[in-house]
């Protein structure tokens, strides 16, 4: 009997939905190709479900969604919606609630996609950002005093706990061990200014390196991180850092490997349910007109083929990938890669199933 896997679809908000079905036409032929089978449901939440209703995310479909052996997400977010509601009682919700410790952002370069940084080739950009995805800044401590007074105060809490940030940080070593890179994990924070939080982050990380001799460890300021990835960007192979500094670092990433078209990450619990996703908006202006580009959310269902164990397949959406984005994408912009969002889902499609 082949293998068999439940997969949640959450199609989210405006481009999400065409973008989750190209990633899924892919995964079904991967699938048929190597022998195991997908389950898809679908549960329709997001900003048109919560002008309906009122409601996020209930306990009702976070009960569902604990049957599933990952999560598969479209895009977030709603022009209607005041900014915060969704991010925060959906996507860091749903982070928080399956303990999705690990936000996984692979950044690389690939033939035929043009980076912004000059006389860069595809070797030069691959390397991988593992972001502690639910501490820090993020966890939601503080409060506000005498709001709207001249006299009012914020304060904003980063928590890091040492069990938290020690995870973390085994995760990228262990990462950094089997990826085929340089064999260097850089730490990547602030100990000059944050000094409470990183001082943690870099004991944690020069404490359980000594498990890792085979590993070289590194360490770079958050500014330092930002100069060097757009100057010299194959210096790096796996960088962890935090919470807040993983979410900058990793958009300025997405830049360098030639936008958010083709951008995907992962929310990883190494022992539970963990969601992938393009980590691009919901981009509302191209809903329905059949232009987005859904490279990003292809390649996030690529990392959940990694995740769950099936790396056969996973290597054949990337090599799906790579052929499309080499010889049939003319631009990752929307609009512009010469074939319509289900087009491109087609290419892809057939170039997995005849690898």
């Amino acid at each position: 009997m082949s293998k068999a896997y439940n997969i949640a679809l959450i199609p989210g908000d405006g481009t999400g939905p065409e973008a989750l079905a190209e990633g899924v036409k892919v995964l079904e032929a991967v699938s048929g190709k190597h022998g195991f089978q997908f389950t898809f449901e679908t549960f329709n939440i997001g900003g048109e479900h919560y002008k309906k209703t009122g409601e996020t995310l209930t306990d009702e479909v976070m009960n569902a969604l604990s049957g599933f052996d990952a999560i598969y997400l479209g895009a977030i977010g709603h022009p209607d919606v005041k900014p915060g509601i969704l991010e925060k009682d959906i996507l860091l919700k749903l982070r928080f609630h399956f303990d999705q410790y690990i936000n996984l952002r692979p950044v690389k370069l690939y033939a035929g996609v043009e980076t912004p940084l000059k006389d860069k080739r595809p070797e030069d950009i691959d390397f991988v950002v593992v972001r502690e995805n639910t501490e820090g800044l993020y966890a939601g401590a503080g409060g506000v005093l005498k709001k709207g007074t001249p006299d009012e105060v914020a304060v904003q809490e980063s928590i890091n706990t040492r069990k938290g940030v020690e995870r973390c940080i085994r995760y990228a070593f262990e990462y950094c061990r089997q990826r085929s890179g340089k064999k260097t994990l850089t730490l990547c924070g602030k100990t000059n200014v944050l000094t409470y939080a990183f001082d943690l982050w870099e004991r944690a990380f020069y404490e359980v390196a000594v498990e890792y001799p085979d590993i070289k460890t590194d360490y770079a300021h958050v500014d330092a991180i930002c100069m060097w990835m757009v100057k010299n960007p194959e210096w790096f192979d796996v960088i962890v850092t935090d919470n807040m500094f993983g979410d900058i670092i990793t958009d300025l990433a997405a830049m360098i490997q030639g936008g958010m078209g083709i951008a995907a990450g992962a929310n990883i619990n190494p022992e539970g349910i963990s969601m992938f996703e393009p980590i691009g908006g919901s981009a509302p202006k191209y809903t329905g007109k059949n232009i987005i580009n859904p490279i990003a959310a292809i390649s996030a269902g690529q990392i959940l083929l990694d995740t769950i164990g099936e790396h056969e397949a996973a290597l054949d959406v990337e090599k799906g990938v790579t052929t499309a984005l080499r010889d049939d994408i003319k631009d990752v912009a929307a609009g512009k890669m010469g074939h319509g969002t289900d087009a491109v889902g087609d290419i892809i499609a057939g170039y997995v199933a005849g690898a």
